[in-house]
């Protein structure tokens, strides 16, 4: 069945697989510590708690660079000498680097293997944390901006299909740990971020770089699984395909005679096209909120403080949620219901914001956290929506990569249309308009349907 996992002869063949080699995965001088008499089982215990506690931090680090720039907007904008254009296009600028970098992440996976990626990219997050704060003028707080953002983007890309890979029969608990600690570290940068400033001699530049030290923290566990490659997975991958759908077209019979993975056309799948749209709307939803929803809030007289303690709020929503959701969603036949629950608190949320923007701060922030758990919900569905792990690296790839290219203009135009026409209502009413289309989409993403199977026809 579909709703928990592709099926029974994948999760099981995919099991085996992985029991079978999870020694093999770990460096000889790592193994060598492993007492005698059970070798096989210590260390396959051990990498798997390291696997986990890479996935955990990993995604720890995927938003913070992004909300605590929105805490700390204003006095950015005021030290680079930003007009609200430029700082909606610098809130433009995460979409775009997970649009562009996004896409080389399976193609980086296959040549050095999802682990050495996935380093690779929490130590280019390290990198642009540190130095973008110091490097002077906006170009050069662009650019490293972009470094962070583009480690983060192939972690994005790669986070489903190692899941996929190492943890077949625990799609769903899986997705939502990774999801709650990335919500998790998003609230916290978003809270923390300008008392920790104000506590370090109140310098936006001290404020944005101390969430470096975190991200180098990331970096330590995926160290061990540099030089493990995705091929044997990959091959397993290839079984699956041939056990699940053996009237294949000529041509994929051909490769799979070769022993090599059919080609799998994911822009003939509908599915790919409506889970790729969902994703860029959700994701135009989320960072708008990240990037201007503190400066609503100040605008109407809300403290900085506060504003970022009610961002923070609509972040640490997902903590929970995000854990709960992906479970529920494996449950379930169609996740449609799901995304209309969600998308109905973000338009209560928007209208409040609004039309009473302080007085209901607290209810406006908690009903746009709930909405913006449309993220762990795209999330599961890529894990959902096809069938082997080669799949899912490609489904993940463009529905992120093509997602995040329709977000871009999202909070660029949400900038325009603030310095422009003085005030909110214009950009409250584009996030509203929004939603409606994202919930569509959503409803067709959600279909107990596999893209294997949709491009095969």
């Amino acid at each position: 069945m579909m709703g928990v996992m592709a099926s029974e002869e994948t999760r099981t063949t995919t099991s085996q697989h992985i029991r079978s080699t999870g020694a093999s995965s770990v460096p000889s001088s790592m193994a060598s510590s492993v007492p005698s008499e059970s070798p096989e089982p210590a260390t396959r215990a051990w990498t798997t708690r390291l696997l986990v506690l890479g996935i955990v931090l990993a995604a720890v680090n995927l938003r913070p660079a992004i909300t605590s720039l929105g805490a700390l907007l204003e006095e950015v904008r005021d030290g680079l000498g930003m007009s609200g254009s430029v700082a909606g296009l610098l809130t433009s600028v995460p979409p775009l680097c997970f649009a562009v970098f996004g896409v080389m992440a399976p193609r980086l996976a296959r040549r050095f293997g999802s682990g050495a990626v996935v380093c690779a990219g929490m130590a280019a997050v390290t990198a642009g944390l540190l130095i973008r704060p110091y490097v002077g003028g906006t170009a050069g707080f662009l650019a490293a901006s972009a470094l962070a953002l583009m480690g983060i983007a192939v972690s994005n890309v790669l986070m489903p299909v190692i899941v996929k890979r190492w943890f077949p029969d625990r799609v769903g608990s899986m997705t939502g740990l990774y999801s709650m600690a990335l919500a998790l570290g998003t609230s916290v940068a978003a809270a923390a971020t300008v008392p920790v400033t104000d506590l370090l001699g109140g310098s936006w530049q001290t404020g944005l770089a101390v969430w470096a030290g975190l991200a180098a923290v990331a970096v330590v566990p995926w160290l061990a699984f540099v030089r493990q490659r995705d091929g044997v997975r990959q091959d397993d991958d290839v079984r699956q395909e041939r056990g699940v759908r053996r009237e294949g077209a000529a041509s994929a019979g051909q490769a799979s005679a070769r022993g090599e993975r059919p080609a799998l056309r994911i822009t003939r799948s509908r599915t790919a096209w409506a889970l790729a749209v969902f994703f860029g709307l959700q994701a135009t939803a989320a960072y708008i909120t990240m990037g201007w929803m503190p400066q609503i809030f100040r605008d109407a007289g809300v403290p900085a403080s506060t504003a970022g303690l009610l961002l923070a709020v609509t972040m640490v929503m997902g903590v929970p949620l995000a854990f709960v959701i992906p479970r529920v969603a494996t449950r379930l036949p169609h996740q449609g219901p799901i995304v209309l629950v969600l998308g109905l608190c973000g338009l209560v949320g928007y209208a409040g914001l609004y039309l009473a923007p302080a007085a209901g701060a607290w209810v406006w922030a908690l009903l746009l956290g709930v909405s913006n758990c449309a993220f762990p919900l795209a999330l599961t569905m890529v894990g959902m929506r096809a069938r082997t792990g080669a799949g899912v690296a490609q489904l993940s790839a463009f529905a992120q990569s093509t997602g995040y290219l329709i977000s871009i203009p999202g909070p660029l135009l949400v900038g325009v249309l603030y310095q422009h026409s003085g005030g909110w209502g214009l950009p409250i009413a584009l996030m509203t308009g929004l939603m409606v289309p994202q919930m569509v989409v959503g409803v067709l993403a959600g279909r107990n349907r596999t893209v294997e199977d949709e491009a095969a026809r």
